[in-house]
């Protein structure tokens, strides 16, 4: 693994840094013992298995068997490499890492990341100046201000202004030495079609930052301030910025929602801004998109598992659509999601200057869940009319086959046929029937394919690692009577001998050794490993050394029996002899 950040840096980063904290920021952790709980921010779950060990400085999740130290985390989150996760973490505790950079030589070992990110904070630190220059930026901040932001908000959420030049975005990073090309690739110049050389993406627009957990910039987005097309523009595709996984002002909504268990979920940059202005902080946008199952587990991660999410929208219409959509996505998370529908004519800004904080909570408290919403429109849609009836179902029946608790699918089909009066068994065999036409079966996952070693031989494999992991005084009792050599699982013994190497020459800590493999599966193994089986004393040792030597010796005392009888069944003197000697030699060292 090629890093640009030097050894003692990265140990005082791990050792500086507390995982629990750290995590924490991002998923809702529970004490549990000695350790934390809660649900796993990397697949979809509905019982916490994800457990951090404040003690091991690790984290492990056993359902979907990912684990390692807080860098490792980082990456895993935000989908970013080693020496931008070092970054990420050093920032949160205010670890200055050194920045390669100055010389040539130096700026080709940063990753690209590290380098679209630079361009991206130098875009920023444009769109910023532009907004505040007296000359370029006095129009977009008597928009800003026109439509009631304040110079609070403004800063809160590093709102900048892109003016009307072809080229203001490009020579400021040529001036910073970022290359047309990198600008490129980070969205916010383009190639001329016909022509050699860049041009500016955002001109004589608004531009709203797009930031991720960790508060650095992704992409932007970019409005127009009259009634040009498209009214808004938002960064491609990037390295850095996915809006699948992105949702605007999250980094500002992730303290207000886990401390409120509540999150709500607007249509527009206006909409947050607006939130933001009338004290509900906990709150973020989507980006243009549907709502994806990389936003369920975002969401997820904020508000825990008791907690709720409120889609707020302008009309029912959209309301009913977005609910449509989005059904499957919160059902497999396991989300309790509310669906509020503002009165006609009103977004979250008006409705909060026309009625306040108080009447948009009183709203949201009322605001029904994503099924029995479904119901209520479809029945609004079509009447209770014979037909209207046929029309409902037909309209709810994808949403009702999209929930996977059945006890809840149970509930809500009874609340369906009470409101349309007819029988729930003809609607659960509705269900039943489009579930089984178009619900494919989900295939089966190749991680759940198993070596084919005993369970117990297996098992205490396992054990002499963790050992090896958590209690190194043993490491040379263990090298001196061969024991790595009696493995049978290949994975397990090179990873005994790659770590008896390793503990021989370095000393650290468990999460210090298992965050230099680089192999994601074996790092993921020997986290699990460490995290359910360190506890040790040498008593229990040499107990399991004791065990595990003799098991393997008969093992090959039955093996060697075999190959006997072998020989004397095909009347191979030669051999029959030479392993009759070796019978006698384990007898000795018996």
């Amino acid at each position: 693994m090629t890093r640009s950040i030097p050894d003692e840096i990265i140990r005082r980063v791990k050792h500086t840094a507390n995982i629990v904290d750290f995590i924490s920021e991002h998923v809702v952790l529970k004490k549990t013992g000695r350790n934390y709980q809660g649900l796993c921010p990397f697949h979809t779950e509905k019982t916490p298995s994800f457990t951090v060990s404040p003690e091991r400085q690790m984290f492990y999740c056993f359902g979907c068997h990912t684990g390692g130290d807080v860098i490792n985390f980082a990456m895993q989150y935000e989908g970013i490499a080693f020496s931008d996760a070092v970054r990420v973490v050093a920032g949160k505790y205010s670890i200055e890492v050194p920045q390669p950079g100055i010389s040539s030589a130096q700026k080709a070992v940063l990753t690209e990341n590290e380098r679209l990110q630079e361009a991206n904070e130098e875009a920023l630190r444009y769109f910023q100046d532009m907004l505040k220059a007296p000359d370029s930026g006095q129009r977009a901040m008597s928009y800003l201000l026109g439509r009631g932001m304040t110079r609070k908000i403004i800063d809160a959420f590093q709102i900048g202004y892109a003016p009307a030049r072809w080229d203001g975005l490009l020579r400021h990073l040529q001036r910073k030495r970022v290359t047309a090309a990198l600008g490129e690739k980070a969205g916010v110049v383009i190639p001329r079609k016909n022509a050699k050389g860049h041009y500016d993406r955002f001109r004589d627009r608004i531009i709203f930052p797009i930031h991720n957990l960790s508060r650095r910039t992704v992409g932007f987005g970019g409005r127009v301030m009259g009634d040009e097309l498209p009214k808004y523009l938002n960064s491609p595709e990037t390295p850095l910025y996915n809006k699948r996984r992105c949702l605007y002002g999250l980094h500002l909504a992730n303290r207000p929602v886990r401390s409120q268990g509540r999150v709500y979920v607007v249509e527009g940059y206006f909409d947050v801004l607006a939130m933001h202005l009338y004290g509900l902080e906990n709150c973020v946008a989507t980006l243009g998109t549907a709502l994806t199952p990389e936003h369920a587990q975002l969401l997820k991660g904020m508000v825990g598992q008791a907690g709720k999410v409120f889609l707020v929208f302008d009309s029912d219409q959209a309301g009913i659509k977005a609910a449509a959509r989005s059904v499957t996505v919160f059902e497999a998370a396991f989300l309790d999601v509310r669906v509020m529908v503002l009165p006609r004519g009103h977004d979250p800004d008006t409705f909060l200057r026309e009625f306040g904080p108080d009447d948009f909570m009183k709203r949201a408290d009322k605001a029904l869940g994503m099924i029995p919403f479904i119901i209520e429109s479809a029945i609004a849609a079509h009447g209770l009319s014979l037909e209207g009836k046929i029309k409902v179902v037909n309209d709810v029946q994808e949403a009702l086959a999209a929930v996977n608790d059945s006890v809840a699918k149970a509930l809500h089909i009874k609340y369906l046929a009470e409101r349309l009066q007819i029988d729930e068994s003809a609607i659960h065999d509705k269900i039943h029937r489009f579930r089984a036409k178009s619900m494919p079966r989900a295939p089966q996952d190749p991680r759940e394919k198993r070596a084919v070693l005993p369970v117990d031989s297996l098992r205490m494999e396992q054990q002499l690692l963790a050992m090896i992991l958590c209690y190194p005084q043993m490491i040379p009792d263990i090298v001196g009577r061969n024991l790595l050599d009696y493995f049978e699982d290949e994975t397990l013994k090179q990873m005994a001998h790659w770590i008896v190497h390793r503990g021989a020459t370095e000393k650290g800590e468990v999460s210090d050794l298992i965050s230099r493999i680089e192999n994601p599966d074996y790092r993921n193994l020997l986290a699990k490993i460490a995290m359910t089986e360190c506890h040790w004393d040498r008593q229990g040792c040499e107990r399991v050394l004791g065990q595990f030597q003799a098991r393997y010796q008969r093992r090959d005392r039955q093996a060697l029996q075999r190959r006997i009888e072998a020989a004397e069944k095909s009347n191979d003197m030669e051999l029959l002899s030479q392993l009759l000697m070796e019978k006698q030699r384990q007898a000795g060292q018996a």
